[in-house]
């Protein structure tokens, strides 16, 4: 699959939005947490062009994900891929590229996910463990990887 990360900007903030209401709808909606105005609104107040990124494929904007620095560590948030597109590899190599590059800051990586969400596997596998979870979300944690010798 052709895809292709580029810097995000304000003016991507709609449809990305738009992206999370659709991928969290289940699992929202499973959790008896979804509303239609509040999924929307968390990513626009959440969102800062300069720690993220979109996920193109083919030139068309199917995904996102920001790394936003915090006490000498990184937060991953606001990872969405269109629905069509998950399963396929891109989730996985969208993350192992971020994962690499924060291996070599030696940078810690956090992120929480939606009790019962499918993408836990996806970061169980890239080496994220559980740290804290509550009703509504899981809090995971990532070491970074040590350095391959001689590098």
């Amino acid at each position: 699959m052709d895809w292709s990360l580029r810097p995000a900007s304000m003016a991507d903030v709609e449809a990305v939005a738009e992206l999370r209401a659709v991928v969290l709808k289940a699992d929202l909606e499973r959790l008896g947490r979804y509303d239609e105005q509040r999924v929307r609104q968390r990513l626009r107040a959440g969102f800062t062009p300069a720690h993220t990124w979109t996920i193109e494929v083919s030139g068309v904007l199917a995904g996102c994900v920001a790394l936003r620095p915090a006490d000498g560590a990184y937060w991953l948030e606001h990872f969405y891929l269109a629905p069509d597109l998950q399963g396929g590899g891109i989730g996985s190599a969208v993350l192992g590229m971020l994962l690499e590059r924060c291996d070599r800051e030696g940078a810690l990586i956090r992120l929480n996910v939606l009790q019962g969400s499918p993408a836990r596997r996806l970061y169980e596998r890239h080496g994220f463990t559980v740290e804290t979870e509550d009703e509504v979300d899981v809090f995971m944690v990532r070491d970074p990887a040590p350095a391959a010798p001689g590098h």
